[in-house]
């Protein structure tokens, strides 16, 4: 099996940047795969000196089958980093394992990612592969490895160039969309948030390529595959994170296992108890409830 590229996107956070390689590393297919780094340029003079560090650590990096190191003159900020990198590494190779600087690897993530990258390839139905997952009870007793979502995560990735190359990142529907109220119920099956998380991107709220990639999943009729035991966790929970502070409200037990043999379901059809307990956990009162519980661990904890 030819491997898929590993992109990773870097800003100027070098201790999450470190636990990250670290991580990725000791994946048992770490020196057999090419690691792309794209090193985004500095947004302010304060971020400079955070960049040089950054940078100076990149050129340390070893264990890998080869390491290309692109380091942006100015600043394309995520969203264009993203959808720019990515476009490059699919147009030559045409698969894509896909890493931000705060995402923490099991060590079988990258046999999980080949392994599923290979097994759907044919499947046009399957959109992305998600190396995250979010607990769900539902998944106590799945037999499966892997099962069917209706939203994409951006948690450490992988897709196909077929898959990436027609997406409409201008939203150029997006006014007919948003008038539909079935159009919005149905792309909200995958979580509440999303709909609203599209049309603040439209009203300049935010900058997410992440949303707009879950849209273009959505009028493509396409689904994501998600495992049943997260091989990521994002550490990246900090003041400098580019979306995220505070607490991760969907961090989830990684897998241990040290498996690379994966009994992935073929079957392309999504279950309705786990598209239900999915969809919940995307809601409003899903989101403060955890927050609170989360708010009070992190607190009982440094308080002894």
């Amino acid at each position: 099996m030819q491997y898929a590229p590993i992109v990773l996107f870097t800003y100027n956070r070098l201790d999450e940047l470190m636990h990250t390689v670290n991580a990725l590393q000791k994946n048992f297919l770490a020196q057999e795969s090419d690691l792309f780094i794209y090193s985004d340029a500095a947004r302010n003079e304060n971020d400079i000196p955070k960049i040089q560090k950054v940078r100076e650590y990149l050129h340390t990096i070893s264990g890998f089958k080869s390491i290309h190191i692109i380091e942006r003159e100015s600043n394309f900020g995520l969203a264009k980093s993203v959808i720019q990198g990515a476009s490059e590494i699919l147009d030559k190779y045409g698969k894509i394992i896909v890493l931000e600087d705060d995402i923490i690897t099991s060590v079988n993530f990258l046999c999980y990612m080949n392994s599923a990258l290979e097994f759907y390839r044919e499947d046009k139905q399957v959109f992305s592969i998600s190396g995250h997952t979010i607990p769900l009870k539902s998944l106590a007793t799945w037999e499966k490895e892997t099962y069917v979502a209706l939203r994409p995560a951006s948690w450490g990735w992988a897709t196909w160039k077929d898959q990436w190359e027609n997406i409409d990142w201008n939203l150029l529907d997006y006014d007919l969309f948003i008038q539909d109220r079935k159009a919005t119920q149905r792309f909200n099956l995958g979580g509440v948030d999303l709909t609203r998380m599209l049309r603040h991107y439209r009203e300049g709220k935010n900058n997410s390529w992440a949303i707009r990639w879950a849209y273009a999943m959505y009028k493509a009729q396409k689904y994501a595959i998600y495992p049943k035991v997260t091989k990521v966790q994002n550490i990246g929970f900090s003041d400098e994170g580019t979306h995220c502070n505070g607490i991760n409200i969907y961090e989830s037990v990684m897998d241990t296992s040290q498996s690379c043999e994966f009994d992935f379901v073929s079957e392309i059809i999504p279950n309705k108890k786990i598209v239900d307990e999915f969809r919940s956990q995307y809601t409003f009162f899903s989101k403060l409830m955890k927050k609170i519980s989360e708010t009070i661990k992190k607190y009982s904890n440094a308080n002894g």
